[in-house]
């Protein structure tokens, strides 16, 4: 195991956190918003904070707020990403606000949108890649400007919604958008007998299938992994499994992969982000498998 953070970043940053609280910059706008896990003090003053800030997201329930306007900003933006530090494969990523803190992508994940890249383009032939709890898209358009294949499966109609979009930005229109539960579409796909090369997987720790569907980590993380493991190719595939949540840990994640694929190579780590000050928070963990020949 060992930490990561990405590395390309010009349209990020993590300026400081603290006080259960982290200030984010967005291209131009700057942001505040939740973080259980910065329980230290900022090292910039609260007057320096909201000096800065255009946008706070504040509570409401477990999970709903509202944004609360500090300047005039707009709701909806564009960011850009140099997929592995070069301008060539820059990606453009569509954010906008909602009663939600999400507002379209998770920073850390820079570091997985490489690993995709590099598996793809070294890859002499053309891959066919499911990605399952898929978001707004991001990974999918960077295996799909890669070259690869992409079937793109979200319970979320928003979010397919707001994956499509960013398809469209960066001039995408290969990818197959799926809206459905993740466990029921890969059980329908072992019926299909369709196979993929590559899986990638960013699950939450709860959630709901567009039928109301009940998704709890703990309990169906090891089925739906099963079940995958029967729409791989066996002798060419990789796995991407992504995970933020405080009852998994690395060691349970390498037990799964270790009991049901076997592998002979995998990499497993936690991601972070540093702000300016070196103060990091902790954003996840990951392990890719990687059996490509």
């Amino acid at each position: 195991m060992f930490y990561t953070i990405p590395s390309y970043w010009k349209d990020y940053e993590l300026i400081d956190s603290g006080n259960y609280k982290k200030l984010e910059r967005f291209n131009n706008v700057i942001i505040i918003r939740p973080e259980s896990q910065a329980l230290w003090e900022p090292s910039l003053s609260e007057k320096e904070w909201y000096t800065l800030a255009q946008l706070e997201y504040v509570p409401e329930t477990s999970n709903s707020g509202k944004w609360r306007q500090l300047k005039h900003a707009i709701d909806t933006w564009n960011i850009e990403y140099p997929v592995n530090g070069s301008d060539k494969n820059k990606i453009k990523i569509n954010l906008k606000i909602s009663s939600f803190k999400n507002i379209g992508i998770f920073p850390e994940q820079a570091y997985n949108w490489d690993f995709l890249w590099k598996i793809i383009k070294n890859y002499n032939k053309k891959l066919n890649i499911l990605n399952l709890f898929a978001y707004t898209g991001i990974s999918s358009i960077v295996c799909a400007k890669a070259g690869a294949s992409v079937t793109h499966v979200d319970s979320l109609k928003s979010a397919v919604m707001q994956a499509c979009y960013n398809a469209k930005l960066n001039n995408i229109n290969s990818i197959r958008w799926i809206i459905d539960d993740a466990i029921k579409f890969v059980k329908r796909e072992i019926k299909r007998n369709n196979k993929y090369n590559g899986v990638i997987l960013d699950p939450p720790t709860f959630g709901h299938g567009p039928k109301g569907e009940i998704w709890k980590l703990e309990q169906h993380l090891y089925l739906l992994m099963k079940y995958i493991y029967n729409i791989i190719e066996k002798e060419n595939y990789f796995l991407l499994l992504n995970v933020y949540s405080p009852g998994i840990s690395v060691v349970v994640l390498e037990n799964i992969i270790n009991s049901i694929y076997k592998p002979n190579y995998f990499i497993s780590g936690e991601l972070y982000i540093s702000d300016k000050f070196n103060k990091k928070i902790s954003a996840g963990i990951f392990i890719q498998v990687i059996n490509i020949k």
